[in-house]
C-alpha cells in the first residue's frame, strides 16, 4: 500500500510539473503573439521578425554545439527541411496579424491538432479511437465559429481582410505541424540542443535569404523608433524562450499535451484584447473557445501515454527505430 501511495504521489507530482511547464510555455506564447501583433501594425516584415528569433537561437545554442564539437546525429538536410517549414509557418501566421484579429490567430492556430492527427495517421500509422476523432471534430466545429464571426455573421471580427488572415493562419498551422512532428521525433531520439541549434541556424539562413528579396525595401524605409525596437526585443526574447522550452515539453509530455497546454494561450489573448487593445470581443469567440476546450478534453481523456512513442503504432511499426540508420 505504501509503495502504491508513493507511486500515486509521484505520478501526481509529475502531472503538476508537466502542467506548470505547459502553462509557462502557454504564457510565453501569449506574450510572443501579443508582441508580434504590435510589430505587424508598425512594420510589414514578418520574415525579419522571425529572423530575430532564429538569430538568437543560433547564437546561443550554436555556440554550445561548437563548444561540444560533436558530429551531427541527424543529417543536415533534415534540419534544413524543418527550418524551411518553421520559417514559413512563422511567416504566414505573423502576416495574418495584418488582416485579422489576435484572437482569431490564436484560436485558429489550434488547427495544428487536426493536422497532427492527419499526418501521424498517414505517415506513422498511428491508431486513434473514436473518442479521439470525436474530440477533434468538436474542435473543428468550434474553430468554424471563428470563421463565421470573422465573415461578419454576427458583426464580429476585426482587420482589413479577416477571411484572408484566417486562411493564412490555417495554412501556417500545417507548416507548424510538420515542424512540430519532426522536432518531436528528433528530440525524443536525439540531442535536444542539436535540434534547437540546427533549426535556429537553418531558420536564420533561410529567412535572411528571403528578406533580401521580399523585405529589403520595407526595412530600408522603416522609421525605427524606440517603440518599434522595444517590440522587436520583446518578441525576440519571448520567442527564444518559447523555442527553448518547447522541445523540453515535447520530450517530457508529448505533442498532444503540448497542443492542449497551448490552448490556454487563447485566454491570455482574450485578456490582452480586452484590457490592452480596448476592443470588444464577439460572443462567438467565447462560445468557440468553450467548444474547443470540450473537444480537446475528450481527445485528451482517451489518449494513451505520450511518452510511449510506439503505443499507438501497428505491431509492424514497432521496429521502426531499429530500421533507422545510425548517423555517426
Amino acid at each position: 500500500m505504501i509503495v502504491a501511495m508513493g507511486r500515486e504521489n509521484e505520478g501526481m507530482l509529475k502531472t503538476l510539473v508537466d502542467l506548470g511547464f505547459g502553462q509557462l510555455v502557454s504564457f510565453v506564447l501569449a506574450i510572443m503573439t501579443f508582441s508580434a501583433s504590435l510589430v505587424s501594425t508598425q512594420v510589414d516584415a514578418p520574415l525579419f521578425l522571425s529572423f530575430t528569433t532564429y538569430s538568437a537561437v543560433a547564437l546561443v545554442y550554436g555556440s554550445i554545439m561548437l563548444y561540444r564539437r560533436h558530429k551531427l546525429m541527424v543529417p543536415w538536410y533534415c534540419y534544413a527541411l524543418l527550418g524551411f517549414v518553421d520559417v514559413h509557418g512563422n511567416y504566414l501566421v505573423n502576416k495574418a496579424f495584418q488582416f485579422t484579429s489576435i484572437t482569431s490567430v490564436t484560436i485558429l492556430d489550434c488547427w495544428t491538432i487536426v493536422w497532427s492527427i492527419i499526418l501521424t495517421w498517414m505517415f506513422l500509422a498511428t491508431r486513434y479511437s473514436l473518442w479521439q476523432f470525436l474530440g477533434a471534430a468538436i474542435c473543428v466545429g468550434g474553430l468554424a465559429l471563428v470563421l463565421l464571426s470573422d465573415a461578419g455573421v454576427s458583426g464580429g471580427g476585426s482587420g482589413s481582410n479577416p477571411l484572408l488572415g484566417d486562411f493564412l493562419v490555417i495554412v501556417g498551422s500545417i507548416f507548424f505541424t510538420v515542424s512540430n512532428v519532426g522536432e518531436e521525433f528528433c528530440v525524443k531520439r536525439k540531442d535536444r540542443v542539436e535540434v534547437v541549434s540546427m533549426i535556429g541556424v537553418f531558420g536564420m539562413l533561410i529567412s535572411a535569404t528571403e528578406i533580401t528579396v521580399l523585405e529589403r525595401n520595407t526595412l530600408a524605409s522603416t522609421k525605427w523608433s524606440a517603440g518599434v525596437f522595444s517590440n522587436y526585443v520583446v518578441y525576440a526574447v519571448s520567442s527564444f524562450l518559447f523555442c527553448t522550452l518547447m522541445p523540453f515539453v515535447l520530450k517530457r509530455s508529448g505533442a498532444a499535451f503540448f497542443n492542449i497546454s497551448m490552448l490556454t494561450s487563447d485566454m491570455w489573448a482574450v485578456v490582452i484584447r480586452i484590457f490592452i487593445y480596448k476592443q470588444k470581443v464577439d460572443w462567438l469567440y467565447y462560445l468557440a473557445f468553450l467548444i474547443v476546450v470540450v473537444g480537446i478534453a475528450i481527445y485528451a481523456k482517451s489518449e494513451k501515454d505520450p511518452n510511449d512513442t510506439n503505443a499507438n503504432l501497428d505491431p509492424e511499426y514497432h521496429l521502426i527505430d531499429d530500421q533507422i540508420p545510425k548517423i555517426t
